[in-house]
């Protein structure tokens, strides 16, 4: 029994715990959506995810009301088969990251390179989480290891490393992007050249200069896709240009 005026002991938080609050919010029409969208048939980058059926702010909400799980409880729960499980694990972590002490970041850093790309294994998983952990960690420190990512056999990796520099390019430092750019040229993923050209979109959203300077360098051997991408937001006859340059027997 407990004492008169005192407050019974919190429960521990546990993946069972986060479990339960999210089983309910599931909808088998979001997941046969998302099936959909993400790719999971044979020969797909998804092929194998599973989904409940639930939606980024309600996993976001989710996240926040379980700031307190312990990190091990975290990766567990990115461990799970289930794709919602392991974004709403990944807000958390990220959140954890932000609030951490040195030493929890370094352990939230180490962790997170040993689940990808096994369990960071989709776009929005890396792009919700790659820029605020990878990223952030390396803002002031060694880059190289982002260097053995990009040249990775595992797309996520690469992925990975291409979406942390979005934390030095909100910084102002481009040279990595311009790097590891140049690794992706020859990429066979259409994945990684709309990763590649939005953080070149990204650059020159902040330095227009610095960004054209790599297309007039690269235009001619990026990949099209790669290339749309980095020029989305240009005017329309500066697009046309870049395009004309890229394929010039094709019109824009």
């Amino acid at each position: 029994m407990v004492k008169a005026g005192r407050k019974p002991a919190a429960r521990p938080l546990t993946v069972a715990t986060v479990r339960a609050r999210l089983r309910p919010l599931a909808d088998a029409r979001i997941a046969i959506a998302s099936q959909r969208f993400f790719k999971l048939r044979p020969g797909e980058y998804g092929y194998g995810d599973r989904f409940l059926g639930i939606r980024v702010p309600t996993l976001r909400k989710a996240a926040r009301e379980f700031r307190a799980v312990p990190l091990a409880a975290a990766f567990a729960l990115l461990r799970s088969p289930f794709h919602e499980e392991r974004l709403v694990a990944l807000f958390m972590l990220v959140d954890r990251y932000a609030r951490g002490t040195a030493a929890e970041q370094q352990r939230i850093y180490e962790r997170y390179l040993e689940h990808v790309p096994q369990h960071v294994n989709n776009w929005d998983l890396v792009d919700s989480s790659a820029p605020y952990i990878v990223g952030a960690h390396l803002a002031e420190r060694d880059r190289g290891v982002l260097y053995d990512l990009a040249r990775s056999a595992h797309l996520w990796s690469r992925r990975v490393a291409l979406l942390a520099t979005f934390s030095f390019i909100k910084r102002g430092s481009f040279d990595d992007t311009f790097a590891l750019a140049e690794i992706m040229l020859d990429d066979r993923e259409d994945l990684i050249h709309k990763a590649t050209g939005w953080m070149l979109r990204e650059v020159g959203n902040r330095d227009r200069a610095a960004a054209e300077a790599f297309l007039r360098r690269h235009r001619h051997r990026m990949p099209r896709t790669m290339l749309r991408y980095a020029i989305e937001r240009y005017p329309e006859p500066t697009r046309r240009a870049y395009l004309a340059a890229r394929d010039p027997e094709k019109p824009s």
